[in-house]
């Protein structure tokens, strides 16, 4: 299984009511074809009404941690856009380019 079905996966935990992972991958240095190292999250859920931002951030990581290279797993970054359904406006936030990606 993917990583990027993995973190799908283990994001449902949170019962979302929109859910986009997307492999930011290529976009960084080191990039060869199948590496997964890179992602960002959109997820929309009602258990993150009333929460501040960091808040937000914690139960994501409590759900995906063990794929996060900080507990040795083999995500080095996790970009995570965490709205409540009433923050949800359906836009998608840009990504910064990487300064290390091939031009």
């Amino acid at each position: 299984m993917s990583l990027q079905q993995q973190l799908v996966e283990q994001l449902s935990a949170l019962s979302p009511l929109h859910l986009e992972v997307i492999n930011e991958s290529a976009h960084h240095g080191g990039y060869f074809p199948g590496k997964e190292s890179h992602f960002k999250v959109i997820i929309v859920s009602d258990a993150f009404e009333h929460l501040r931002l960091v808040q937000k951030h914690q139960k994501v990581y409590s759900c995906t941690q063990n794929l996060l290279a900080a507990h040795g797993g083999p995500i080095h970054a996790l970009a995570i856009h965490a709205y409540s359904q009433t923050q949800w406006k359906g836009d998608v936030p840009l990504s910064p380019e990487c300064a290390h990606a091939k031009k």
